[in-house]
């Protein structure tokens, strides 16, 4: 098959500084990203972090970063719509019971989206490792958090409007760990199971997916043969994910969510330390 190249494909594609995007990939190179979408939406679908795995790629194979970042939006977005519409057709979410979460979320997500364009979110990056840390260490000494529904802490309407506008907020401004911020709030303080948890993550890491998906879409900072050959692959590994999750509950989430949560961590600290942060 013949190379193709980014600029063929997005006539006129330019990046943020005015250089050409020039990237040529081989049909060999298009069915890896399918591979690696599929790998992406398993992961994320059990316990987040599914951009650790995807956007290295895109970085590697030459995307600008805006432009990688909106190219995995855009796949991420399949993959948590896969993994949502899978938990809720099992009923282990319900959407109606988390409505005032979807709004907020939305709301959040398109604020900070918006303000990203206006402010540096490297302001609020040495915070993040902090709480990533505090989250990773609370669920590893906590041998038996999320097994079994707990008496909430905190009533549902509350909970969705303070993190459906903090978090959504946050994945539209800066996003690493949102997931894993939800997952945790979920079980700390409605005393949801990890599977009840997971669910009803992916049902707001897909809406603030789409509120910051559309703000790329508007930017043109998207490959579209790109991101749909990934999320053709999301969207395989979306379902089988959540069904593991389903099926195995924490005992397959928990080791996997502490795993996201640790290399999460580490990826922080590493961009800190070659950007000289």
């Amino acid at each position: 098959m013949a190379p193709l190249s980014v600029p063929d494909l997005v006539p006129g594609k330019e990046d943020l500084s005015g250089m050409d995007v020039s990237v040529t990939l081989s049909g060999d190179i298009f069915i890896l990203l399918f591979f690696v979408g599929l790998v992406s939406g398993l992961v994320d679908s059990i316990a987040g972090g599914g951009g650790l795995i995807a956007l290295p790629v895109l970085l590697f194979i030459g995307l600008p970063p805006q432009v990688a970042l909106g190219t995995n939006k855009l796949q991420g977005t399949f993959g948590a719509f896969s993994a949502s519409f899978n938990f809720v057709r099992k009923r282990l979410v319900d959407p109606r019971e988390c409505t005032t979460g979807i709004v907020c979320t939305l709301i959040g997500a398109a604020a900070g989206a918006l303000l990203v364009q206006i402010i540096d979110p490297a302001i609020i990056e040495p915070l993040i490792p902090i709480l990533l840390f505090l989250v990773f260490l609370y669920t590893l000494l906590s041998r038996h958090l999320g097994y079994v529904d707990r008496t909430a802490r905190m009533n549902q309407t509350p909970f969705y409007i303070l993190f459906g506008l903090g978090l959504g907020f946050y994945d539209g401004f800066f996003g690493p760990g949102t997931g894993s911020f939800w997952a945790f709030a979920l079980m700390i303080l409605l005393g949801f199971n990890m599977v009840k948890a997971t669910g009803v993550t992916k049902v707001m890491n897909f809406t603030s997916n789409i509120a910051s998906l559309a703000l790329f879409v508007i930017g043109g900072n998207i490959v579209y043969s790109i991101g749909l050959t990934m999320a053709a692959g999301q969207l395989i590994g979306g379902r089988i994910g959540s069904s593991l999750a389903i099926t195995n509950g924490a005992r397959i989430i928990r080791p996997i969510y502490l795993a996201i949560v640790f290399l999460t961590i580490v990826r922080l600290l590493w961009t800190r330390v070659i950007t000289g942060g």
